[in-house]
């Protein structure tokens, strides 16, 4: 059982229904997880495009290009979950990969 960190006062008369705020509450947790795992991967994935730029390297692509389908693959599950809509996780693919295409291309 995932405890919650923040204290939700529970006004349920019944057990079907403090069950349904047990199990909100949970999702509510592991939505949060996914969501935030995603900023992270974006942003993981920013910063290796700016050490791209300052070091263009085989290395430094390989870098992008992992951390690119990490977070490609992450925002495609949590589309599959339903924890992002359908078009929020492709305006999220499509932002991630002009800013990497763009960096590759430009010398």
């Amino acid at each position: 059982m995932i405890k919650s960190s923040i204290y939700l006062p529970s006004v349920a008369n019944n057990k079907s229904a403090k069950k349904r705020i047990q199990v909100a509450e949970r999702n509510r947790l592991i939505n949060k997880s996914y969501k935030s795992t995603v900023r992270t991967l974006t942003k993981k994935t920013l910063e290796n495009c700016t050490k791209y730029k300052k070091d263009p390297s085989p290395v430094n692509e390989n870098l992008i290009k992992t951390s690119l389908n990490k977070a490609f693959s992450l925002i495609d599950k949590a589309v599959k979950k339903n924890v992002l809509h359908k078009n929020n996780g492709a305006n999220k693919k499509s932002k991630i990969n002009n800013i990497v295409k763009t960096t590759l291309t430009t010398k």
